[in-house]
């Protein structure tokens, strides 16, 4: 066996050991100094992250300004809804008009929970069932009767 196969090895292993005890000794407390004075510092982690903060800013407007946008519309059309559901307003309209026949009957289904129901009832957009005319007989004959 020649030499070189046991000291390589041993010189790599030494080389491995010097840098772990300057790291353990030397380096790390250094580091940790270092760091330590740069959190001393007022606000350098504010400004290393400026450009980040202001990115997420930003989008974080841009988002907010969308969702406002879409529930102030969604609300304002919820609210022409709930006032077109209203039973009253129909009362209220054929009293203005001195229909007194839709008013007693308007008010005759709010009385009689149908308010709701009855708002919906358009009689120029509800939709007509087809008629339907039966061809002949609706009763076949029988076989062999006549």
């Amino acid at each position: 066996m020649e030499l070189t196969q046991f000291v390589i090895p041993a010189f790599v292993a030494l080389e491995i050991l010097i840098i772990l005890a300057l790291y353990r000794f030397i380096l790390r407390d250094w580091i940790i100094q270092k760091w330590e004075a740069k959190m001393d510092e007022e606000g350098w982690l504010v400004i290393r992250l400026e450009p980040v903060i202001d990115e997420i800013e930003d989008r974080m407007h841009e988002k907010l300004q969308a969702f406002q946008d879409s529930f102030f519309g969604s609300v304002g059309k919820m609210t022409a809804s709930a006032k077109n559901l209203d039973p009253m307003n129909k009362i209220r309209k054929a009293a203005k008009d001195n229909d007194w026949t839709s008013l007693m009957v308007e008010y005759a289904a709010n009385k009689a929970g149908l308010g709701g129901v009855l708002g919906h009832i358009n009689p120029q957009t509800a939709q007509k069932e087809p008629q339907t005319k039966p061809s002949g007989s609706l009763i076949k004959g029988i076989k062999g009767l006549k």
